[in-house]
């Protein structure tokens, strides 16, 4: 292969033949120009990897107005400081090329951390805010190239629904903390961004709307969806755990619902005491129809219920009431136990609460009781 002395004014002038033919820089060692049978040039450089001692062949660019000699000669200086570093511009760039993508971490982050040790609807709610929200954002970036503003602008950019958006933030930082873990980068992109304000619900049923509900899941054909809704509200429970119980976990000698591990929330074992109301509930159901090992069998009986978000819309229009979700239920029953003057600590252990700051949002309902208390004094004194 010819050696010369390159020039831009010589590479525009290097004639076309048959072969390829590389021209090399005799005044800059390890730097060329191909020139192909097809007419189009690029630079390259050649060198050897300081440690294996193979030899190494790479192309800068082709030759033309977005790369100009002068700029490709710069270039191909950087690269070659970096061989006598020990560095192997090839090797990087084939391992930059090979790198995992995002959404190859979302694979692992399913395989490997969601589906062993999350629930089902978790493992659900994941792989629907990937579908929707992260893959067709920054699925096909490399996971070592996210850059903090990446994230950043995918969370800015979903800033009209807050409580999503603050979802999808969550799972990036956790599938960018695994990877930190697995060695596919230093550090975490999705860290410092500040999450949008999320005002906390505190709706729960008056009495009269209460009243309404029951007269409504009374009248409604499907008193197995009823049944549902009528054990949540009687023992507090998340509606994924009253549609995933079992019958094994309900023990009538003692009164309680032992809710396994993998249903609750916070991962633990919990034993929940039954009212006489709940017990008889579920004596009933029990003396009805034994037909599955779940509570709430779905059509398929070796599978439960999925959700009753149709049931619920009905339910819903029939009694007449507004802005009330499924998961208020929850907030009904504490409201009911610390209104009628029972302490929010007890009322948290009952909902499973693992933080009591979360059983705050019912303290002012305490209030009532403890003006019949102070009522009692001003009664002695008129």
């Amino acid at each position: 292969m010819p050696k010369v002395k390159l020039t831009k004014t010589l590479v525009d002038k290097l004639s076309i033949t048959d072969a390829d033919v590389i021209y090399w820089d005799e005044m800059f060692p390890g730097f060329g120009v191909r020139v192909k049978a097809s007419g189009v040039k690029s630079y390259v450089i050649q060198y050897r990897n300081r440690d294996s001692g193979r030899s190494r062949r790479k192309t800068i660019g082709q030759h033309g107005p977005l790369l100009s000699f002068n700029q490709a000669k710069e270039l191909a200086k950087g690269h070659l400081s970096d061989v006598v570093r020990g560095h192997d511009p090839v090797a990087k760039a084939s391992a930059t090329r090979n790198s995992p993508t995002v959404e190859d971490l979302s694979d692992d982050y399913l395989t490997k951390h969601a589906l062993p040790k999350k629930r089902s609807k978790g493992v659900q709610e994941d792989q629907s805010m990937l579908n929707r929200f992260i893959l067709p954002k920054v699925g096909r970036l490399k996971v070592s190239e996210v850059k903090h503003q990446d994230i950043q602008s995918l969370h800015s950019g979903m800033r009209k629904t807050p409580y999503q958006a603050n979802r999808v933030l969550s799972l990036l930082s956790k599938m960018f903390e695994l990877s930190k873990i697995w060695g596919w980068r230093p550090d975490n992109p999705a860290r410092g961004i500040e999450k949008f304000h999320e005002e906390k619900r505190h709706r729960w049923l008056s009495d009269t709307e209460l009243s309404k509900l029951t007269n409504a899941l009374d009248e409604h054909p499907n008193q197995k969806a009823a049944n549902a809704i009528r054990l949540q509200l009687l023992t507090g429970s998340r509606i994924g755990e009253v549609l995933n119980a079992k019958w094994s976990e309900i023990d009538f000698e003692r009164g309680a619902w032992v809710k396994p591990s993998h249903h609750t929330k916070q991962k633990r074992t919990e034993h929940l005491p039954l009212s006489s109301a709940a017990l008889q509930l579920l004596t009933t159901m029990n003396e009805a129809e034994f037909t599955s090992e779940y509570l709430f069998p779905g059509k398929n009986p070796e599978k439960p219920l999925y959700d009753l978000k149709r049931f619920w819309r009905t339910i819903m229009l029939a009694s007449d009431i507004k802005d009330y979700r499924i998961h208020d239920n929850r907030h009904t029953h504490a409201s009911q136990l610390v209104s009628s003057g029972m302490s929010l600590t007890i009322v948290g252990r009952l909902l499973g609460h693992t933080n009591p700051i979360t059983t705050q949002r019912y303290a002012h309902l305490a209030d009532d009781p403890l003006r019949e208390a102070a009522e009692i004094m001003a009664a002695k004194m008129r």
